[in-house]
């Protein structure tokens, strides 16, 4: 990407939004950034796409994400990167290597937390859990049961950041895998209501970990206009409360920044998605103040 073209995409961000309830003045220069990114649904795509591609010509590539990447985190050491899931299935390089090489390269990228979409089960539970040791990073699924399979202690329902002096809790939510997924890869995994998955993580994170930032990685959808009893990022959005953030998957949606929601208390939630293939990286960047009351604003950014 041209310099310009990065500087305009990157200034591209929304305009602050208030999460705590407070007028925005009191964010200034001085205040506190946590700078989360994410990905999801790359589905095994490891090369940029080439010059004469039809719809996403020169976009993508680990390595170009590698490069966007590691240059937002030398301009703000506070940053996490997160995955919403679907890593495996899409290219040759799964077929082969069986997601070995998605996360030896997520490792090298350094990612910090990911979740499990339902293409992560194409090569089984089993097969899953052979490329585990490959990867640097957890996985946090509250609503996958695993207490019955191979994954069971090797996926946690939420894991604890502190960023700055910025305590983070990040959870993982998880589609239905029956319909999707056959009984045999997924094994006795079971599904658990994420609602209710949701609002039980949301109080432990807040009530027992007292987390100045509570994110829901998952894996569920942005919304379902045709299936309205079907749950989604946006209508768990309207559900909940005290999560600031819900960065999805599963349903490829492209996202110029985040959709605002109003939560089960009336007050501000960011629902983000960056499309699919690694074409997109998702930036949010959350601002604190000196009582941590904090704002956000958050882009797209094109790789």
């Amino acid at each position: 990407m041209k310099r310009r073209e990065f500087i305009q995409q990157t200034a591209a961000a929304s305009a602050l939004i208030g999460l705590s309830g407070i007028g925005l003045q009191s964010f200034s220069t001085t205040s506190k950034t946590i700078t989360i990114l994410h990905t999801n649904d790359v589905h095994s795509h490891i090369d940029s796409f080439g010059p004469n591609d039809g719809r996403n010509p020169n976009q993508g590539g680990v390595a170009r994400r590698a490069t966007l990447i590691e240059s937002i985190r030398k301009n703000n050491p506070n940053t996490l990167l997160l995955d919403a899931g679907d890593i495996f299935q899409g290219t040759p390089y799964f077929n082969y290597y069986g997601g070995e090489l998605e996360f030896k390269l997520m490792s090298m990228l350094k990612y910090d937390l990911a979740t499990i979409g339902n293409h992560d089960f194409d090569n089984g539970i089993d097969g899953l859990y052979a490329q585990l040791p490959h990867a640097k990073f957890d996985f946090v699924s509250a609503n996958y049961d695993f207490t019955n399979t191979i994954l069971d202690t090797h996926v946690k329902p939420y894991k604890t950041f502190i960023k700055g002096g910025i305590k983070i809790g990040v959870f993982g939510l998880g589609i239905e895998l029956h319909g999707l997924v056959d009984k045999k890869m997924y094994k006795e995994t079971v599904y658990l209501d994420p609602t209710e998955t949701a609002q039980e993580m949301s109080r432990i994170l807040k009530e027992d970990e007292k987390c100045d930032l509570i994110i829901c990685l998952s894996h569920l959808g942005y919304n379902y206009r045709n299936r309205p009893e079907k749950i989604s990022d946006l209508k768990l959005a309207g559900k909940t409360k005290d999560i600031d953030l819900f960065i999805g998957g599963h349903t490829h949606t492209f996202l110029k920044k985040p959709t605002v929601v109003k939560n089960l208390e009336g007050k501000n939630t960011l629902v983000n998605q960056v499309g699919c293939y690694g074409i997109n990286l998702g930036r949010i960047d959350f601002h604190f103040d000196a009582d941590k009351n904090k704002a956000a604003n958050g882009t797209s950014i094109i790789v």
